[in-house]
């Protein structure tokens, strides 16, 4: 072997030009376009390091140190890479500049031989690094290891005895060494019981990292009182799993038994997070072996469990909650760790796997923000106080959409967290399932590199194992405030839950898992085979954790569950009253035209686009100076300014919300000539403390309406509004609608105030862009059809028709001392219609929302009530004007959950002669309001209520222009011949 010399190339620009030179006439070097003026020659090629530090150059031709300055390149036949020199040593003294003769570079052939060889040594490493975990030892179920022809060396024309340099290939404590010693130190790295995937990552100061950390991991020992503290995590989960199977035979617990080492890994994250100094960690976890963990690691009172077990409820008998199934449990406590404190939130998740997964993410982005930790500008800035950690199932995480949504946000504006920590159980089943027919892709991690994040594969029966993977995973995660993910390769001992016999499905695998030890177990012996706990300390901790457990069931009855109350920022919400209530919302009026004029300011450098000067711009400040009528945006900007005007924080997310769909909000002015963005509700007074997050969100529904109902659950004083492009795109949302925003107060007594926009309209759009679907959502209600609603339904619904009746529906979201879940059937023509408009007296102190709107019809003279919800009224209005009808009155009912009984039946009293009652809608009779508005009429107001509108259809609307033409104005035209 040559000499090493270390060569730096200092002021050359290497990061704005490319260089290409030659060593000799025949070995060329390429210097590839990077950010650091670093230069890694080996063999024949050359290549940056980011990391900042000197690599050695393999020019065994070369002794002496050399300094380079004032690089120039001139390619071309027969040219040679040439520079000056300053301060060039050698054994005679120090030269003066002098230009490189060709000769300096003439390298004997035997050296170029060796150039040659340590160039394919490295190409060897760096083929571990890039295969190795194909031949790793991560699986417990699969003991013989497979043979990867990539690693072979005679593939790079290497012997096993051959001697290279290993500094600056290896990350090993010997410099240099043979062949089988290097294959010694890559196998211990990356094919034994923890191994890596990270080539992929895009970053080479990031790959660098990774490689480093994982080949010095492998030299690392826990120390005895970590392993004792593990083998007591493991032990205790072990002891819980037998004692609910001994106590509650006949129960699904989804206990932990096969992935116990689960337990360490969670233990070690905590202890890393306190150490670094975070505060918080948002965390969502599936079912299985959740209740060992809420019990061994979150203080979980077992006597909950218990109860629930028994067929207890989990909340006082006062409480307005129906409750969740046992491994649905969560808890938020303060951990204590080394004298630091760190406090851990386990959301609430359904049994849909995998969706709770945004709701962690938006949750840890709010809570960041709560602590003055987070952004509101699209600047990433990355938490030092609150951690989002993951866990999922295999093949869950593999087969569920919302995580591929999920991770397309984790680096998009306004959707960043700073990266996630991501623990994968890997049961190697999906229900009764085997991985190879439960995804297409070798491991269920593959997942994770459409975000070019690193994969820990570890084997969950090496509990050492993992919680060195924990230590990588943090690492990584807190250096570069990035995505990282662990899977956890182990097994479930019984089947998809205790009561299930796997054997019908998988008798090959569980013929393995039935005859083989615990994992606990096998841990214990082995520390007692190096004498760091005996097994009678084991013995010891098993049978205190079951005798405590068992003391806390015998006096079961003694215990009292909590009176719940909200807690910490929550404190001053209740639940909403039994009865229907009337909340003014209205805003001053000068405080009204100021926010109406700077909803429209922008600076006068702004360039701003020409028509939204004429059409935004002027036409609003006109409205407010000359307090004319204003329309569906501008009450929409009064509503949200008066909120930030009032210290209240709101954030509009959905696909290009800024502008709106329609072209109509414009919450954010692009400068024409610069590109950048202006908000003018975030200017407008000195020391605002509420600040409005537009968040243009990706093309996704379910995980980004997800993120939203996470950012809204975690303060009350978030104004959180959802919009959907179009109506009907909710429904790519609909598992979240269903699982979370229907239900998390009723099952959980968690609330949440977000605003769901759905714009709504018969107007041509076909079968998909027409309906909202108003018809599942107030199916979704717990609204009752014999007895009147009160506040305390799970959601409430809106179909406004005027602007000041949107504005009032908005502010109420935060005026009340309770939060709702809200849907609103938001307009499309009317936010541009003439007759769709609002004063500001509408809106001044005094005001409020109206459930429903009456008619200005001389009631003496109506025989016919025509119901309506929505943008209907204006066809029926002036169908109605124009037919010159005066015998018909129209209501509207602008609110639709709760039913509004009382107000109903305060404007129906007018009516005295009224005989016919007629229900009008756009859509078709097995769609919309009718199958909702007619029993709670009928049962509650005691009249017979008639049906006009389209018949029964399989789809939304027609796709037939002049048929939608036809159904138009026989839906207009209809109710005023009925009788």
């Amino acid at each position: 072997m040559g000499k090493t010399t270390f060569i730096t190339i200092v002021g050359c620009g290497l990061h704005n030009i490319g260089i290409m030179c030659y060593l000799t006439h025949r070995v060329p070097v390429k210097c590839h376009r990077l950010c650091h003026s670093f230069l890694r020659v080996t063999g024949s090629v050359a290549t940056h390091t980011r990391n900042g530090g000197l690599l050695p150059a393999i020019l065994a031709q070369h002794s002496q140190p050399l300094l380079s300055r004032g690089i120039t390149s001139r390619i071309g036949k027969g040219r040679i890479f040439t520079c000056l020199k300053r301060n060039y040593h050698s054994r005679n003294g120090v030269y003066g500049y002098r230009p490189r003769a060709k000769e300096d570079f003439r390298v004997p052939p035997s050296v170029q031989e060796i150039r040659i060889q340590q160039n394919q040594f490295y190409n060897f490493v760096m083929a571990y690094r890039q295969h190795g975990h194909k031949m790793a030892s991560v699986n417990p179920l699969v003991i013989d290891r497979i043979t990867v022809p990539d690693l072979d060396p005679s593939l790079f024309g290497l012997q096993i005895n051959d001697q290279f340099q290993f500094s600056g290939i290896l990350f090993s404590p010997k410099q240099q060494g043979t062949v089988l010693e290097a294959i010694q130190h890559l196998n211990n790295s990356y094919t034994s019981h923890l191994s890596a995937e990270f080539l992929h990552l895009e970053e080479n100061e990031e790959k660098e990292w990774f490689a480093k950390a994982v080949e010095e991991i492998a030299y690392t020992d826990l120390d005895n009182t970590t392993r004792k503290g593990l083998a007591t995590d493991l032990l205790k989960s072990q002891a819980f799993d037998n004692f609910l199977a001994t106590k509650f035979v006949t129960v699904k617990r989804y206990g932990a038994e096969g992935a116990e080492s689960m337990m360490g890994f969670y233990s070690e994250l905590f202890k890393l997070c306190a150490e670094d100094g975070l505060e918080q960690i948002v965390l969502c976890m599936p079912h299985r072996g959740r209740l060992n963990f809420l019990t061994g690691l979150l203080h979980f009172p077992p006597a909950m469990i218990f109860r629930k077990l028994k067929g207890l409820s989990e909340f006082p008998s006062d409480a307005k909650a129906t409750g969740d199934v046992v491994t649905h449990y969560t808890n938020s406590v303060d951990l204590h760790i080394d004298g630091k404190i760190i406090h851990v939130t386990l959301l609430y998740n359904p049994s849909h796997l995998e969706a709770v997964n945004p709701v962690s993410m938006g949750k840890a982005r709010a809570r960041q923000q709560s602590l003055g930790d987070g952004a509101y500008s699209d600047t990433a800035n990355w938490s030092d106080k609150v951690l989002n950690f993951q866990v999922h199932g295999d093949a869950a995480f593999a087969g569920q959409g919302v995580n591929q949504e999920m991770l397309n946000m984790t680096s998009v504006p306004h959707f960043e967290v700073g990266g996630s920590v991501h623990l994968i159980v890997n049961n190697q089943l999906g229900f009764t399932t085997p991985g190879e027919r439960g995804r297409s892709t070798t491991y269920c991690s593959d997942l994770a590199k459409m975000i070019s994040a690193p994969v820990l594969h570890v084997n969950g029966d090496y509990p050492e194992m993992v919680v060195k993977a924990a230590r990588l995973a943090v690492a990584y995660q807190r250096k570069f405030r990035k995505d990282v993910f662990v899977d956890l390769m182990c097994f479930r001992r019984w089947g998809h839950n205790e009561l299930d016999d796997p054997t019908f499905t998988n008798p090959a695998v569980y013929r393995i898992i039935t005859s083989r030890r615990s994992v606990p177990d096998m841990y214990v012996n082995s520390l007692a085979e190096e004498g760091v706990m005996t097994q009678e300390e084991a013995s010891s901790i098993t049978n205190e954790y079951s005798s405590w457990l068992n003391s806390i069931l015998k006096n079961l009855d003694t215990f009292e569950v909590q009176k719940f109350f909200f807690k910490r920022q929550w404190a001053n919400i209740n639940q909403a009253p039994a009865a229907l209530t009337t909340w003014d919302t209205g805003v001053d009026i000068n405080i009204l035209k100021y926010v109406g004029t700077k909803s429209v300011s922008y600076p006068e450098t702004f360039s701003i686009h020409s028509h939204l000067l004429k059409s935004h711009v002027n036409a609003r400040m006109t409205k407010i100076s000359n307090d004319q009528n204003i329309d569906w945006a501008t009450a929409e900007a009064l509503a949200v300014g008066s909120l930030l005007y009032q210290g209240h924080y709101v954030r509009l997310s959905g696909q290009d919300v800024g502008r709106g769909t329609f072209s109509h909000r414009h919450f954010m002015i692009i400068d024409q000539d610069t590109n950048d963005m202006f908000i003018p509700l975030n200017n407008l007074i000195n020391d605002q403390k509420g600040f409005l997050e537009i968040a243009n969100s990706t093309l996704s529904e379910e995980a980004v309406l997800a993120f939203e109902y996470g950012m809204s659950i975690e303060s009350p004083q978030k104004l959180i509004i959802w919009e959907a492009q179009f109506g009907d795109f909710f429904n790519g949302a609909q598992i979240q609608i269903d699982t979370f925003v229907t239900g998390g107060e009723t099952k959980w007594m968690v609330c949440s105030g977000l605003v769901i926009l759905l714009p709504h309209g018969y107007d041509g759009a076909g079968p998909e862009h027409s309906s909202s679907r108003i018809e599942r959502f107030l199916q979704m209600t717990d609204s009752k059809e014999n007895f009147p609603d009160g506040d305390d339904v799970n959601m409430h619904i809106a179909n406004p028709t005027t602007p000041a009746q949107y504005f009032h529906l908005l502010r109420r979201q935060m005026v009340r001392d309770y939060r709702k879940p809200l849907v609103v059937i938001s307009p499309k023509i009317l936010l541009r219609y003439p007759d769709a408009t609002s004063s500001l007296n509408e809106m001044i102190e005094g005001t409020s929302f109206l459930p429903v709107l009456g008619d200005n019809s001389q009631a003496d003279h109506i025989k016919k009530i025509i119901l309506v919800s929505g943008k209907h009224f204006y066809a029926l209005d002036k169908y109605r004007k124009e037919s010159g009808i005066q015998d018909t009155a129209i209501i509207r009912l602008e609110g639709l959950v709760p039913f509004p009984t009382p107000f109903l039946q305060e404007v129906l009293s007018k009516y005295k002669h009224a005989k016919y009652f007629v229900w009008s809608q756009e859509e078709p009779q097995n769609m919309g309001a009718w199958s909702y508005v007619k029993p709670r009429f009928e049962n509650l107001l005691g009249r017979k209520l008639k049906y006009s509108g389209r018949p029964p259809l399989a789809t939304p609307a027609v796709g037939i222009g002049e048929v939608h033409q036809k159904e138009a104005q026989d839906v207009v035209r209809t109710p005023f011949t009925m009788r």
